[in-house]
């Protein structure tokens, strides 16, 4: 009867002592690559890198909806009036009733 609450706080730490355990990695590294199949890598590469400039730039925006929606019009922008020819306005004095 004494040997099964042994046994189970024996299983409890023994949780974080396996935790702190080295990884070991079984798994051989991979091999190295031979010059041809590097040299068949780097053209790959380059075929790659030359069809993706062949694609070209969207500059158009792309809206299902563009043609539904009524344009609106471009009203030129009012002058705004300079600063020295208004006149700052005064500030009222006393209280407003709300």
């Amino acid at each position: 009867m004494k040997l099964f609450p042994l046994a189970a706080v024996l299983a409890v730490l023994a949780g974080p002592a396996y935790a702190q355990m080295p990884n070991i990695n079984l798994m051989q590294d991979a091999p190295s690559k031979s010059p041809e199949e590097k040299a068949i890598e780097a053209e790959r590469e380059k075929a790659y890198k030359e069809t993706l400039k062949k694609i070209p730039d969207t500059k158009a925006s792309i809206d299902p909806w563009g043609g539904m929606r009524a344009e609106q019009p471009k009203q030129p922008a009012a002058p705004k009036a300079s600063a020295a020819t208004s006149a700052p306005k005064k500030a009222k004095s006393g209280t407003a009733a709300n």
